[in-house]
């Protein structure tokens, strides 16, 4: 649903470097750059911990989330985002060039998607349309996965999944982190397997790699 304009929006920047942070910061708060009153910076965080904690916090109205963070990095972070906070409007922005990792977001609904190399004031220009209940994807994004024919499908939630097993956790560690039972956890463990026709981790990893489902 469309948020309605206001006095000020919300906004949570989440990214691992200060500087960038501090930059984004700047531009988002001056006044008529991207909205006439400028935006309300509720919190700055610089891992996926830190950034869900942020959020469940605060709903903000938007977050800026860099894809490549420690402690959880943007893909996974973005699909518990959706479960705590449905309204916030979420843009992602970052270097990756994975086709499999940009196509995952894409398909999970992400509202705004921006190359870390692309001009800033594209970004500016368009998060009003964003806040408003609209959808931007970078051409460059678009071109990266159009270029890849035959890309393999994850949902978020396999993503997320993959990135954990990839890190080492176990069945339980996993079930916890996505508040399902050990059960449903196994389950998409084996149908994570399946789809990518694997039968060991070091398997996984070897054709996440090729299939650009991870950042090298």
């Amino acid at each position: 649903m469309a948020l309605p304009s206001r006095d000020k929006y919300t906004v949570i920047i989440a990214d691992d470097h200060e500087i960038v942070r501090s930059g984004l910061r700047a531009a988002l708060q001056t006044t008529g750059l991207v909205e006439e009153n400028g935006l309300d910076i509720v919190a700055e965080t610089k891992n996926g911990f830190e950034t869900l904690a942020a959020v469940k916090q605060h709903r903000p109205d938007l977050l800026m989330l860099d894809l490549t963070m420690p402690q959880s990095g943007g893909a996974e972070v973005l699909t518990d985002v959706r479960r705590w906070s449905p309204d916030t409007k979420i843009v992602v922005y970052s270097s990756v060039e994975t086709p499999g990792i940009l196509s995952v977001l894409i398909d999970s609904g992400v509202d705004g998607m921006f190359a870390k190399g692309g001009a800033t004031q594209i970004l500016y220009d368009k998060l009003p349309l964003i806040l408003r209940g609209g959808r931007y994807i970078a051409p460059e994004c678009l071109a990266l996965i159009e270029g890849q024919p035959g890309v393999v499908s994850l949902t978020a939630r396999e993503q997320q999944a993959l990135h954990m097993i990839l890190s080492g956790r176990t069945t339980k560690e996993i079930a916890e982190l996505q508040g399902i039972s050990p059960r449903t956890a196994e389950k998409h463990r084996a149908s994570l397997m399946s789809k990518l026709q694997v039968k060991s981790v070091a398997e996984l990893m070897a054709k996440a790699l090729k299939e650009g489902l991870i950042d090298r």
